[in-house]
């Protein structure tokens, strides 16, 4: 690792060489090769973090004390397919727990195996002493948590509840369950531990008394119950109680969800408050935690009635939420800090294709942005009283940072930029779709004269949003590499936010008629085409789409729909056929116009009219989107006559776990644009 010498409180140590992977052959493998950090945590007690750190697929974890050199803490040397996640700390910082290998999305299912490994590889919970850095492997399962006191660890495994000693000896099944569970929350006393329990199509809350070995379920109602909280003083427990809106339902109905609280001495439940019919009507919570029970007896908890996700505060006895951010931006994260009277939140105030934290106090005043300037910081972390993010660039993948104080931030470990160093930002650019909504995209330019080949990146989701930089998720920071590669190759590249995605307000992420409900998102494609193919620094015939998964989906529809505009197209993991089973709720006339509807938006509902060559990239354990998906696809291209290629990807999942599959992936994606793109000598505009 190399790093940068900057004037900082912590600086990493560097990799030993025996963890260095051989220099890789080409240029995309030496980019993805680049070290991305994520999972963040820190310690309750001291200014102490931890990271996992993703080099080549080799996965790692680092520490890092304020004041001190950032040090790694494993040892693994090898691209085996198995991730890090689910870390965690004790109170003091002495010990931390993570889990490695199974898939953090799909925790009690079968682990994946993409490094075809003659012994399967397992999901295992594992306990690290700090002091002398040993490694205790408790036994399989996943969302490990530290009793307050830091003496002993629960977790859960495949419908079961397991503790152990910190100290030492066996773990012990406490419970089972039905269903999968976590995460975990201990009581204040270290006396009871809160389930979220998922059953499927609902999910409810238990509470399990460690003495007593006794479980009951808090409150069960029809519906999914979520983000359970204890109050301060332990004899409370709050949740958020939510339903799926029903086939047909109105955008203005409802009310969907509410704030329920349960008296533990009596199991009284009371809902306090429930969000009223219209905007806000339908739940809709952060990617992280939702609901969290403040020092001063509110609950704080997310609301868009304002058509934005923003965070609001309600007596812990009801009344009227008040807002505690507000503005025509969106929320993305937020916690309390560590006195439970001030907010941190992640939000795009100011500049919606980037992310900032910010700070408000909950009895008032203005909100602080600790993060300001052209960097991107998610997921604020306390470490004592010590705040981190993880912070990313136009030209550095994701790392941790120290925010200090007057918005100053100090990388805990950064990787110099490598291959990213020349890197450039995106323009902004704003479009119209034909029936006069606004399309967001960013533009990455070509060097060089005459008309250029170019590309039309369509994300995933579709609750996506891409950035001006490299993206927190490793999934998109790697779509950010090859967005740059193909730019510096010669092609311009599009980066298309298309309606249905996250960052630009309720109505644009509830748009009408998206998805299975007439595909409306792809007139925001088709728009991005047009404003390319009328451009005169780009050639009209050499125009391509690529994407993955909602992204994949979006390619293949445009390849069927509009092959006179796309000349070719890179389909990773899409949906192809969205025709689902009849849903419950509706008519049979309703069923079958349901099911016509979702013909017509699904890729070969135009596969009639597709000509455009396209590649077909899908792994074979993916848990999201079927590799029949794609193999459907292939068998209906090729009774038509029409020019494909496939790259199958024995045992990877949806989000490619190995760095050689993303090498390989992305490898074929060059080498089949360049050979269907670039042929064509490059043109002069027409003055």
């Amino acid at each position: 690792m190399i790093f940068l010498l900057l004037p900082a409180l912590l600086l990493a140590a560097p990799v030993q060489a025996d963890l260095a992977p051989p220099v890789p052959p080409t240029p995309i493998a030496r980019a993805l090769a680049m070290p991305t950090a994520g999972g963040l945590v820190g310690a309750a007690g001291r200014p102490r973090f931890a990271w996992v750190e993703n080099r080549a697929g080799v996965r790692n974890l680092w520490l890092a004390d304020v004041g001190t050199p950032a040090r790694r803490l494993t040892a693994y040397a090898q691209d085996d397919g198995q991730d890090l996640y689910d870390l965690t700390f004790d109170a003091p910082g002495d010990h931390v727990a993570y889990v490695r290998g199974g898939d953090a999305e799909y925790p009690d299912a079968a682990a994946p195996n993409p490094a075809h490994l003659a012994v399967p590889p397992v999901q295992r919970v594992h306990l690290r002493t700090l002091a002398d850095d040993g490694d205790r492997v408790l036994g399989p399962g996943h969302a490990p948590a530290f009793s307050p006191s830091g003496d002993r660890l629960a977790w859960v495994a495949r419908g079961a509840l397991w503790m152990a000693s910190v100290a030492g000896g066996d773990p012990v099944q406490l419970a089972t369950f039905e269903g999968t569970a976590g995460p975990l929350a201990w009581s204040p006393d270290g006396t009871r531990l809160l389930l979220e329990n998922d059953r499927g199509n609902h999910a409810v809350i238990a509470l399990f008394d460690v003495a007593a070995r006794t479980m009951r379920y808090l409150d069960p109602g029809l519906g999914n119950d979520v983000d359970p909280v204890f109050s301060p003083d332990g004899r409370h427990v709050a949740f958020i109680r939510f339903a799926t809106p029903p086939p047909g339902a109105t955008a203005d109905g409802g009310a969907y969800w509410s704030i329920r609280t349960i008296d533990l001495a009596d199991d009284e439940a009371r809902e306090i408050w429930a969000a009223p019919p219209g905007p806000g009507g339908r739940y809709a919570g952060t990617r992280g935690r939702n609901l969290y029970w403040a020092a001063n007896d509110e609950l704080v908890f997310p609301w868009e009635r304002s058509g934005w996700i923003h965070v609001q505060a309600i007596p812990a006895t009801g009344g009227t939420p008040r807002a505690l951010t507000a503005g025509a931006y969106e929320v993305e994260g937020f916690r309390l800090d560590r006195t439970g009277r001030a907010l941190l939140y992640t939000a795009n105030a100011g500049d919606a294709d980037r992310r900032r934290v910010w700070r408000r106090s909950l009895t008032g005043g203005p909100a602080t942005a600790l993060t300001p300037g052209a960097a991107i910081h998610t997921a604020p972390t306390l470490g004592g009283d010590a705040v981190a993010t993880i912070a990313t660039d136009a030209t550095h993948p994701a790392y941790p940072a120290l925010v200090g104080p007057g918005g100053t931030t100090t990388p805990l470990a950064v990787q110099d930029a490598g291959p990213a160093a020349a890197y450039a930002i995106p323009r902004v650019l704003r479009l119209r779709a034909e029936d006069g909504a606004v399309v967001h995209a960013q533009y990455l330019r070509a060097p060089g004269p005459g008309r250029h080949p170019a590309l039309i990146f369509l994300h995933g989701g579709p609750r996506r949003q891409m950035l001006l930089g490299f993206h927190p998720s490793r999934y998109y920071s790697n779509a950010w590499i090859l967005s740059q590669t193909m730019a510096a190759k010669g092609y311009d590249v599009l980066i298309l936010n298309y309606r249905g995605g996250t960052g630009y307000g309720l109505a644009f992420r509830d748009a009408p008629g998206t998805g299975r409900d007439g595909a409306s998102e792809y007139r925001d494609v088709r728009a991005a085409g047009l404003y390319l193919a009328g451009r005169a620094d780009v050639d009209p015939r050499r125009i391509a789409l690529w994407g993955g998964s909602w992204g994949g989906y979006l390619t293949a529809l445009g390849l069927a729909r509009d092959s006179a505009l796309f000349a070719a197209g890179v389909d990773l993991h899409g949906v192809h056929d969205l025709v689902r089973a009849p849903a419950a709720g509706l008519s049979p006339p309703e069923q079958d116009a349901a099911r016509l509807l979702q013909w017509r938006s699904s890729p070969i509902g135009a596969i009639d009219r597709w000509r455009a060559p396209v590649l077909l990239i899908h792994g074979d354990d993916d848990r999201n989107v079927a590799v029949s998906q794609s193999i459907l696809l292939s068998a209906m291209l090729k009774d038509r006559g029409v020019p494909h290629e496939a790259l199958l990807l024995p045992d990877e999942r949806h989000g490619f776990i190995r760095h050689e599959s993303w090498v390989r992936a992305y490898q074929a994606t060059i080498d089949f644009l360049d050979r269907r793109l670039r042929p064509a000598a490059p043109t002069t505009p027409e003055p």
